[in-house]
């Protein structure tokens, strides 16, 4: 089928996804809300386990991880206790419950004599969710450039992010050692950069649209579906309801790129909130800093408009968006322009051009029995890539839908709670690689349950197992558990193990590879891709002198059933496909201190050690490309009065295996590995009441990758590879911005 007439079909569900918006709001008998801190530099996040409790009474609740909180009415009652350490509490009068509540606590200024301040985190673990989870906030964000969701991991200690290869600006994640096509990468919850997306996706989501970004490892709750094994990363972006009406941001660094997004949000009516968010940027300069006659940076120029709409009623909520974004890239050598023909004498370049567009409904109704709800969440994607490597052709165009129906209530008391649903997956993918043919449809329905026990906030116990088929591969079962405990306040231990599975898509996750003239060998078809990951982990918080310290450890295993492994080693000119035919595995233990040794002042220190070997060509080995370990230390002051703040990170990155290089000419061969190297981040910013300047450098010290492009001074040969990336690719990147909000 062509892929133009895949549009009405795109037309026609995204229209489908809003029918929910006619469902009239049902009476009830509950009060709405979210609650919200804001901290003394007048930046607002939501406030996740703040009390909310009817005044007079025994009768309250907790906000969850975004805020957000259900209150059951009390006959004669109207005024809210509204609660959280670090913030002056506050008594709200409700006039009419069936309005939701939006309020925003101030950091406590002082109380009689004795002076308190407190400053929103920028990065915390969650101590009460039973899988490992660490919330990183507007306020960690803003402490680099943010320029995109690829950007955001600079001072996180579980996250790596790389360049894939160094001629198309790509970047890839890798979490507990393993590559980000093992992690759930979610936006609200939604599972999203799957597919043709999982190259490119990272930089399809600006920075400035994020409200923060959950960090999970292992394998996560099976309502969320069957993919994650290795972690989920689920990001928040900006809600209309929240208090910032509109901000602004611009920025523009030394490489020639500059960007701007905007964000307005307009309460419609009481109960409805809509915002519009725009992202436009364009990097033109060709820059050749290594002189290999190749760009270091990819030209790019990106759009992306989202419109998002929330109605909350009584009892029913409903939330829906609509995205749309093209990006065009181009790279390659100096001399490349867009169409030229390449055939040997000639520019060797790269291009490829993207259009994506999304749309979701999120539809929620709780019931008047505490504790039960149903969720029905909806949203379709098309994505479109048409892209030329050399003298490769690469075009792709991929359909998918996703349905998850979830219902939650509990048995006998609220400590036993349970979960259940179904759900499904469908992928069209219609994919050509030259003259090679790649179409197929994926279709997996499954159905899950889990339940979950809770003893106040010392213990809590979930365990839920889902049954998926996919209509290539077959049935499956998919079983999780997770446990949290915490014998004191100050200790919390978890321990988690369960299945994960995902069907790979070869050449999409691996485009990479066509920014090199090996050829691609599918020695046998991809099976489905199962493993196990089991992990522990055990947070210490500590109070020295007043001030809050904690110290986090945690070891994780990832033991492959099947893999379809990538095999770069067996032979110089090509690169083979073939299911995996003995161990893989991933051993990861990482230890991370947070702390605030004095007023205004964070420090992060972590170090991370990882062991990953699998069976390729035969011989079980190191994965190439990989750090065996990794250093951080993020540093943050801002000083006493609010109106400076200085960021500074510093990242090791150990040392690790380069693929094979027999079969190359000895004058193009590189060593078995590489070296350990450091690089560095800083920024300052000047804070106003109302806007923010900011300048910084990312990578200070100029470290680049010597020699990242193999044969650069012959692209059309066989031996041209840009693929071997370990290292960044270009020098020191300095960069100014402005950022200015205003409130409701």
């Amino acid at each position: 089928m062509s892929r133009f007439k895949y549009y009405g079909i795109a037309r026609a569900c995204a229209l489908a996804l809003l029918l929910p918006l006619l469902a009239l709001p049902a009476q009830g008998q509950q009060l709405r809300g979210q609650i919200l801190g804001r901290d003394e530099s007048g930046v607002a996040s939501p406030l996740p386990g703040a009390s909310v409790v009817w005044l007079g009474t025994t009768v309250g609740t907790a906000t969850d991880a975004q805020g957000h909180f259900a209150l059951k009415a009390v006959d004669g009652r109207n005024r809210l206790i509204v609660s959280y350490v670090g913030f002056a509490s506050d008594t709200l009068l409700v006039d009419d419950i069936s309005l939701p509540v939006a309020h925003t606590l101030e950091a406590a200024r002082s109380i009689a004599a004795v002076v308190l301040t407190a400053t929103a985190a920028g990065s915390h673990f969650d101590r009460l969710n039973p899988i490992q989870t660490q919330r990183v906030t507007g306020n960690e964000l803003r402490k680099a450039a943010c320029c995109n969701l690829a950007e955001s991991f600079e001072t996180n200690a579980s996250v790596d992010v790389s360049y894939s290869d160094a001629v198309t600006g790509a970047k890839q994640i890798q979490m507990l050692g393993l590559a980000g096509i093992y992690s759930q990468l979610q936006l609200e919850n939604i599972p999203s950069m799957r597919g043709l997306a999982s190259v490119f996706g990272l930089n399809y989501v600006p920075g400035s649209w994020m409200e923060s970004i959950q960090i999970s490892k292992g394998t996560a709750s099976v309502t969320n579906g069957y993919e994650s094994i290795t972690g989920q990363i689920n990001v928040e972006l900006k809600k209309p309801w929240e208090d910032e009406r509109c901000h602004l941001n611009l920025y523009a660094n030394s490489m020639g790129a500059v960007e701007l997004n905007a964000n307005y949000a307009l309460n419609v009516t009481p109960n409805l909130y809509t915002m519009l968010l725009v992202h436009g940027s364009h990097m033109g300069r060709r820059a050749d800093h290594n002189h290999d006659g190749f760009i270091d940076d990819p030209l790019a120029t990106q759009y992306n408009v989202y419109n998002r709409w929330k109605y909350m009623g009584k009892n029913l909520e409903t939330d829906f968006g609509l995205k749309y974004m093209d990006e065009q890239r181009l790279g390659g050598q100096m001399g490349y322009q867009r169409g030229a023909e390449q055939r040997l004498g000639s520019p060797y370049g790269f291009s490829v051009g993207t259009r994506r567009l999304e749309a979701y409904n999120k539809t929620g109704y709780i019931f008047e029995r505490e504790a039960t709800s149903l969720g029905f969440i909806n949203s379709y994607t098309m994505h479109d890539h048409a892209s030329n490597y050399g003298q490769r052709a690469y075009n792709a165009l991929q359909h998918s839908l996703y349905s998850n129906l979830i219902f939650y209530t509990y048995v006998g008391n609220t400590n036993h709670s349970i979960s259940a649903g179904a759900s499904l997956v469908l992928d069209v993918y219609d994919e050509h690689l030259d003259s090679l043919r790649l179409d197929r449809t994926e279709c997996t329905p499954g159905v899950f349950a889990e339940y979950t026990y809770k003893l106040l906030e010392q213990l809590t116990l979930m365990a839920g197992a889902r049954i998926d088929h996919h209509n290539r591969h077959g049935l499956f079962v998919t079983p999780r558990a997770h446990v949290m405990y915490r014998p004191v306040e100050q200790l919390t231990i978890r321990a988690s193990v369960g299945k994960g599975y995902r069907s790979p898509s070869a050449v999409a996750e691996n485009t990479s590879l066509l920014a090199s003239n090996r050829r691609f060998v599918f020695d046998e078809l991809a099976r489905l891709e199962q493993a196990w990951c089991m992990g522990i982990n055990v947070l210490q918080r500590y109070t020295i002198g007043g001030r809050a310290f904690s110290l986090s450890l945690d070891y994780y295993r990832t033991h492959f059933v099947n893999q379809y492994i990538v095999d770069a080693d067996q032979q110089a000119t090509q690169v083979h496909f073939y299911n995996l035919d003995g161990r893989s595995y991933s051993n990861s233990f990482q230890a991370e201190l947070n702390a605030q040794p004095f007023k205004g002042f964070d420090m992060v220190l972590a170090y991370r050690i990882n062991d990953v070997k699998a069976t390729i060509n035969g011989q079980l080995q190191e994965k190439p490309l990989i750090s065996r370990n990794k250093g951080l230390a993020s540093l943050s002051y801002k000083t006493p009065l609010k109106k400076w703040q200085f960021d500074y990170t510093l990242q090791l990155h150990g040392g690790g295996r380069l693929p094979a290089m027999n079969g190359y000419p000895i004058e193009l061969q590189r060593g078995q590995s590489f070296d350990p190297f450091v690089t560095m981040n800083a920024q300052i910013t000047k804070l106003f009441r109302w806007f923010d300047l900011y300048v910084g450098v990312e990578n200070l010290t100029g470290h680049t990758q010597s020699d990242p492009i193999i044969a650069p001074a012959d692209p059309y040969s066989p031996f041209f590879d840009a693929s071997q990336i370990w290292g960044p690719i270009s020098g020191a990147k300095y960069y100014a911005g402005l950022r200015f909000s205003l409130w409701k």
